[in-house]
């Protein structure tokens, strides 16, 4: 008998994970995102934030289009879905124990997972083309390498030799787009665009094969016209340096060679029991599901529908995203599956690099400037899909309903206990054997003076202190603003040791107290594991020591630690030579930041889809960052007073740093690093809900009125997580001191101004433009 349907309220009953963000994967997501499944946790795995559409990639190279108007913002749009954006690389699955194995992260589990990774041009077929070619594929990569030789075009003289090596429709399209933009940008610098010289290299008989005779004709005359090499019936079987050897063992000079040729599946596909055709496509039935595993799908170039072999297409990629969507709600709430059959013949619109397109379908051949207009519009309605994003209907704002999903009985009697009979007694803990379970394969950093901990579970944790030492303590504890656990955990250990290390200290042990929201056990435990994974991974990192902690259950998940660490110790009136305070700071010294503003204005960007994904990954990294080594490398140059960012923003922290230490000091705004897009999200009104409460420092900045229309003013109370360390440095070894912090990764790191003799003014902190 099936059991009775959940009671609403709980967001992980079930886990689909998307691997992948190509074409049907983001048409998945718009559908849930429209539609939420009550009960049903989607998660989006991607090693790239941005998702490009390659339908306008030609339109790029072009100048027709910008970098922002040819890709999908993946983060975005999942936060809109109500998705986990998990930023990193499927590298394989574990069937048995229903995971995703990552390059980066710890595995993900799924209760159903759909793949849309795209093809992968196969380079390491041929000699040497795996280190002279660029394949267009993975376009990221591309997309550097272009604009380096867009660069160095640009910048440098003599003659450039092209070669695209693919002769259908996605070469030949690349190679005049590139053609078009190269030889303007030498027309525009006044250089002769006979500088650069085309070929297209291809096996087959003909150019675009798949298409009819009247447009193979067009592109081969327009090739002509442009003065391109075409070489048919000319199979690439070796590239060195400068050159590549035909079959028949000519060879032909060139300086980039570009790959759109030889696709295949991703060979860690091979490691799997997915069944894979001849080229390495994940094989799927009518329903997009494979045959070898019934909880993955699998849609796009990466699939072969067995029944229904198609060319790789970008259209059937976006055909797929209804029915995927569709068959992945009917997969998880338990009801029939729907076949899904592509049509036999598609619309192709084939740009000639300008502003110019031709139309292929069947037996059909348009060509003009009109069709590259119609082309154009389909294209930005596409893309506006999903980058123009509405707002919320006011059902789907709504607490979610009463889930579908079908679960088992013990499933079933943890999910109403998780709602309904959760007692608060011992700050509802999460129970014991799921809490051993999440910890088990954790491995703490040992250290000596850890006499009990949590190789050795006990009431509380026993450790000793050095002779010579003092201990140093210190407690953060905050929510999740994002909603990767493994990512949260690593910020979160990183934000409480910033004031260790702050503090000239050595990071010794850490107790964690956590927050979980209320769920099935597997899902509890996944989060428990997965964030304090990612805690662990920093901790370890800085010889931190994890000897406990306590888990309960909570409606948000959190994270903190208590975290001891040492310093040399001090004399009888307890000061260190090694310590670092906030009333170090002494006249004539430079104020060094190590890291960029920005993260509070960011994230409140985030919640309200204002942020672009590419500003929250750098922000993300940035947080992600130890100041430890930042530390030593303060007190190295001579730093008598430190302090880390964080809740207080650079003003409020600054000030606590002048009023001990009886000094002045001056900020220039130019000078602060900031996180890319802070500026933008600030100037669009957006600031964290601290900002208020910071703005009442204002009264420390003397003629402040003068500054309030800055467009950096308002980041001077911009509250940071894990933000950088504050230091004042001897001014003669300030730049030295920078040079160490750049070399040691801390890249932004930026002298923002000095300490003043004390004056007669009350406001302490001067600033300069």
């Amino acid at each position: 008998m099936q059991p009775p349907q959940q009671p609403p309220g709980l967001q992980a009953l079930r886990d689909i994970v998307l691997v992948g963000g190509g074409h049907t994967h983001v048409g998945v997501l718009k559908r849930f995102a429209m539609n939420p499944e009550p009960g049903v946790r989607l998660t989006l795995i991607c090693r790239d934030t941005h998702t490009p559409y390659s339908g306008m990639l030609p339109g790029y190279v072009a100048g027709h289009y910008t970098y922002d108007d040819v890709h999908i913002d993946l983060r975005r749009l999942a936060e809109y879905a109500g998705a986990r954006f998990f930023s990193d690389e499927a590298i394989g699955i574990d069937h048995e124990a229903q995971t995703v194995l990552c390059r980066s992260r710890p595995p993900v589990p799924y209760d159903w997972m759909s793949i849309n990774i795209g093809s992968t041009p196969r380079v390491e077929a041929v000699s040497g083309a795996d280190e002279h070619a660029i394949p267009v594929k993975p376009i990221h990569q591309f997309n550097d390498r272009w604009q380096r030789l867009l660069q160095r075009i640009e910048t440098h003289g003599g003659h450039t030799r092209v070669a695209v090596v693919g002769g259908g429709a996605g070469g030949v399209e690349l190679l005049l787009a590139m053609q078009y933009r190269l030889t303007r940008e030498l027309a525009a610098r006044g250089r002769d665009p006979t500088e650069l010289s085309f070929a297209l290299f291809t096996r087959g008989e003909q150019i675009l094969p798949t298409h009819n005779a009247r447009v193979r004709a067009h592109f081969r005359d327009t090739l002509a016209c442009r003065g391109v090499e075409v070489h048919t019936a000319t199979e690439v079987v070796d590239v060195e340096a400068g050159r590549l050897q035909a079959a028949d063992g000519s060879w032909h000079p060139v300086d980039e060679i570009v790959w759109v040729t030889n696709a295949g599946g991703a060979t860690w596909l091979r490691d799997t029991r997915l069944a894979l055709d001849d080229d390495g496509f994940i094989q799927v039935d009518d329903t997009l599901r494979s045959p070898s595993d019934s909880r993955i799908f699998a849609a796009g170039d990466i699939a072969s529908q067995v029944n229904h072999p198609r060319e790789k297409a970008g259209v059937f990629a976006v055909r797929q995203g209804k029915p995927l969507a569709d068959n992945l709600r009917a997969a998880v709430t338990g009801r029939p599956l729907t076949p899904y059959h592509p049509q036999a013949k598609w619309l192709a619109l084939i740009s000639t690099g300008d502003r110019h397109a031709v139309a292929s379908r069947g037996g059909l051949c348009l060509a003009g400037d009109w069709v590259w207009r119609w082309k154009d519009g389909i294209d930005r309605r596409f893309m506006a899909r999903f980058n123009d994003l509405p707002p919320m209907n006011e059902k789907s704002m709504q607490a979610p309903g009463v889930s579908r999903v079908v679960l088992d009985e013990e499933e079933n009697a943890q999910a109403i206990s998780a709602i309904a009979m959760r007692c608060g007694g011992c700050g509802a803990k999460v129970g014991a054997s799921v809490l051993s379970r999440a910890l088990a394969s954790l491995e703490p950093v040992a250290r000596d003076e850890v006499r009990v901990g949590l190789h050795a579970p006990d009431d509380a944790a026993v450790v000793r202190v050095p002779p010579g030492k003092d201990m140093v303590h210190t407690i953060d504890f905050f929510r999740a603003f994002i909603d990767d656990p493994y990512v949260f955990g690593k910020v979160a250990a990183n934000h409480a040791l910033g004031d260790i290390f702050a503090m000239g200290a050595e990071a010794q042990t850490a107790t964690a107290v956590a927050t979980v929201p209320q769920g099935l056990e597997a899902k509890v435990e996944d989060t428990i594991y997965q964030m304090m994974r990612g805690a662990v991974e920093v901790l370890n990192e800085a010889g931190c020591t994890l000897v406990g902690g306590h888990t309960g259950e909570g409606s948000e998940l959190a994270l903190g630690f208590a975290v001891n660490g040492l310093i040399d110790a001090g004399g009888d009136d307890g000061a260190s030579e090694s310590m670092l305070t906030k009333g170090g700071l002494r006249p004539g010294q430079t104020l060094i930041l190590t890291k960029p503003l920005g993260t509070g204005t960011l994230f409140a960007a985030h919640a309200r889809l204002a942020a672009r994904g590419r500003w929250i990954d750098a922000a993300l990294a940035s947080m992600c960052q130890s100041s430890r080594q930042a530390a030593s490398c303060l007190r190295e140059n001579g730093a008598t007073a430190c302090t880390d960012l964080t809740g207080f923003g650079l003003l409020g922290h600054l000030v606590e740093m002048t009023r001990p230490s009886g000094v002045e000091a001056e900020l220039a705004l130019a000078a602060l690093p900031l996180l890319e897009g802070a500026e933008e999200t600030v100037a669009a009104g957006i600031l964290s809900s601290l900002q208020s409460a910071n703005v009442r420092l204002r009264r420390a900045i003397r003629d402040q009125a003068d500054w309030v229309e800055h467009p950096r003013y308002p980041l001077l109370f911009d509250p940071q997580t894990a933000g950088g360390l504050l230091a004042g440095v001897p001014a003669e070894r300030a730049e030295a001191c920078l040079a160490a912090l750049h070399a040691l990764g801390y890249t932004r790191a930026a002298i923002i101004g000095r300490v003043l003799d004390p004056g007669k003014a009350l406001e302490p902190i001067q600033l300069t433009d």
